[in-house]
């Protein structure tokens, strides 16, 4: 609960640098929304790898300091601005923004980055929805042009972003292949639409991935770690073949000769340029799909707000994902 009727609790960054930087407060003014905005009382807040390296001061996006992180949270409408006629207080609902921050017990949010959350889900995997799931349906169709019938390679599918890949093209008729390193990790990947998985710590698993593809290859890989994999990703593509990377954590070299036979690319992304018709498209495919029951977020590693600079910590360092980590702020 608030500790005060003008204040409350949030995690604040006043200097970029490592998960240290990260400090709960509990005198931060409640924010007031504005025209066209919402304020929502957060029971879950999604953790994305994004907001550690924005945290660090690694990512082109920088925040002005101080600034509470958090963009995917879950909760119930606590009041609204001008001109909001889309939402009342007491509606439940998920965002995919904020502008004041999301690790905080409430947040102003634009009423166009809020949407109705279905009964069918709580508030844990409501925070699931955003980055991953948007991510998912924008790498997988707005960039990377899949189509039923192809097949699919998501590489590191246990985390939150594999797992809502993995939902979505079995949804639309894809045949998926997924990689995990553990198998914990494994089995969740294979109960959430991958027809096959691959322990990416196993030295030969590439080998098998190729045996599996056979000699049509990959038609769209996923990419979760891409200064690990992209190299052998390469190998793996069918022509026309695409990569799609959604993650990296540095440098890594690669031959360019071998996009040329099969005239393959390598496509970037990220949610933070995508259109806003394309972010209208994303929205509409994933609620029909919560209500059909092919979106159901799988929640991993919960932490408390004191325990945020951890969740930063194992987040990035972990044995292997297991589904999205959310930070509970009630």
């Amino acid at each position: 609960m608030a500790t005060g009727k003008n204040v409350m609790r949030a995690v604040r960054v006043f200097e970029f640098g490592g998960p240290e930087v990260l400090k709960l407060q509990s005198d931060v003014l409640l924010p007031i929304p504005k025209e066209n905005q919402v304020l929502i009382k957060v029971h879950a807040c999604g953790i994305n790898p994004v907001e550690t390296y924005i945290r660090s001061g690694t990512h082109a996006k920088k925040p002005a300091l101080p600034y509470t992180p958090g963009t995917d949270v879950a909760g119930v409408v606590e009041g609204v601005g001008e001109h909001v006629t889309a939402f009342k207080k007491g509606d439940r609902v998920f965002t995919l923004g904020t502008i004041s921050g999301g690790y905080a017990e409430y947040t102003v949010a634009s009423v166009d980055t809020v949407f109705s959350l279905s009964d069918k889900l709580d508030f844990k995997q409501g925070a699931a929805i955003g980055i991953p799931y948007f991510t998912a349906y924008h790498a997988l169709f707005q960039k990377g042009s899949a189509k039923a019938g192809e097949t699919l390679l998501v590489h590191g599918a246990s985390g939150g972003v594999g797992i809502a890949t993995c939902q979505i093209a079995r949804a639309y008729g894809l045949k998926i292949l997924g990689t995990a390193g553990t198998e914990e990790g494994m089995s969740l990947v294979l109960q959430n639409g991958a027809h096959k998985v691959f322990n990416h710590r196993k030295k030969d698993y590439v080998a098998q991935i190729k045996e599996t593809a056979g000699t049509q290859g990959i038609d769209v890989i996923v990419e979760m770690l891409a200064n690990v994999n992209l190299a052998n990703d390469l190998q793996l593509l069918s022509k026309g073949g695409r990569v799609m990377i959604v993650g990296s954590r540095g440098p890594i070299e690669i031959n360019p000769r071998d996009t040329m036979l099969k005239e393959s690319s390598i496509r970037g992304l990220s949610l933070f340029s995508a259109s806003k018709e394309e972010l209208s498209e994303c929205a509409a495919s994933l609620i029909a799909g919560i209500e059909a029951g092919w979106v159901k977020p799988v929640v991993g590693p919960e932490y408390p707000m004191e325990k945020v600079a951890d969740a930063h910590k194992n987040i990035i360092h972990s044995q292997g994902a297991l589904g999205k980590m959310v930070l509970l702020t009630c």
